[in-house]
């Protein structure tokens, strides 16, 4: 009875939904850019985010959230990412759309807002130097 219970427990972990693991693809990704230098400056004026193209699966994305800290997503929406399509962001200057399934995503953490998305934008790693901004995985 106990092995049965665990047996459940365990299927139950592997197969429900959760925030964790991203349906895009992993791709390797360095990017490294001058803080203060164009296109990167206007993120320590609490500008709009930054969008790289030619990293990540559809591009990167670089934010810098209101408590102060820099994110970076893959720009490759979590719905369908075989079809590749690239969020954008919406008017509201606060979330991300999939311009291919309406899709929305926060910009604060990269989590679903609207379906049918369920599953949230790849995040990379950021790593603040004296001078540099670097993202990798």
């Amino acid at each position: 009875m106990r092995k049965a219970i665990i047996l459940i427990v365990v299927c139950i972990s592997l197969f429900s939904c959760g925030k964790g693991g991203s349906p895009v693809p992993s791709v390797p990704v360095n990017y490294s850019g001058e803080i203060f230098s164009p296109p990167l400056n206007k993120l320590s004026n609490g500008g709009p985010p930054v969008f790289i193209n030619g990293y990540g699966v559809a591009g990167i994305i670089i934010y810098k959230t209101f408590q102060g800290n820099y994110v970076a997503y893959d720009r490759c929406s979590s719905y369908q990412p075989e079809k590749k399509c690239a969020v954008n962001l919406d008017d509201s200057g606060v979330t991300l759309v999939d311009p291919c399934s309406g899709s929305k995503f926060s910009l604060e953490d990269g989590t679903p807002v609207k379906a049918p998305a369920v599953k949230a934008l790849r995040v990379y790693q950021v790593i603040i130097g004296q001078y540099t901004l670097q993202v990798v995985n």
